[in-house]
């Protein structure tokens, strides 16, 4: 929405009211600050209601967009059922929405398979399953098998209600930009 373009959107403060007396009976003074009241009343509006800008679930879309770029948030981009949060839906204000609240603390997971469960879970609306090649143990025994697999990989399994809602490419993209650099990929959406 763009504030400045609301018509008819009243100042709680009128420039008009609050001048001295000798421009209180002034027409020319009364219509000028009526045109400044016109001006201003976005700008006041917007400064009424801060707290609700910071909030993604109250802030206007256009907003939630610049809170999620503060914080780093990574917003799926794509088709899709176009209101995020859902079983598979993508994209869309709800979606970025979504996106910002947990992305500071989930910048200390990336590149960990919970970090990256999380990521697709706030961004896609299901919880992925994934497999990974790594692994780490502790053992007093020298020569020890070591966990995991020789060969590197990571799998991203997202079972959804309607396979057919998820943009594959836009999860594909998303993974690819949140896993560990060094893991090729594979990604795979099924039904429930």
């Amino acid at each position: 929405m763009n504030r400045r373009l609301v018509p008819g959107l009243p100042s709680r403060h009128p420039l008009g009211a609050q001048l001295p007396a000798v421009y209180a009976e002034d027409d020319l003074a009364q219509r000028i600050t009526e045109g400044l009241d016109e001006v201003l009343a976005p700008v006041l509006t917007v400064l009424d209601c801060l707290p609700a800008y910071f909030d993604p679930r109250l802030a206007p879309a256009d907003f939630v967009a610049l809170l999620a770029a503060w914080v780093g948030a990574d917003v799926v981009v794509g088709g899709g059922g176009g209101g995020g949060g859902g079983d598979g839906d993508i994209g869309g204000a709800d979606a970025t929405a979504g996106a910002v609240p947990g992305a500071v603390a989930g910048h200390g997971l990336r590149g960990t398979r919970a970090g990256l469960a999380e990521q697709v879970r706030r961004a896609f609306g299901a919880t992925p399953e994934i497999e990974e090649s790594g692994g780490a143990v502790w053992s007093p025994t020298p020569g020890a098998p070591l966990p995991g697999s020789d060969r590197p990989y990571l799998l991203v399994r997202l079972r959804v209600t309607d396979p057919a809602r998820v943009d594959t490419a836009a999860l594909t993209a998303f993974v690819a930009r949140n896993r560990p650099v060094h893991l090729p990929f594979r990604v795979e959406v099924l039904p429930r």
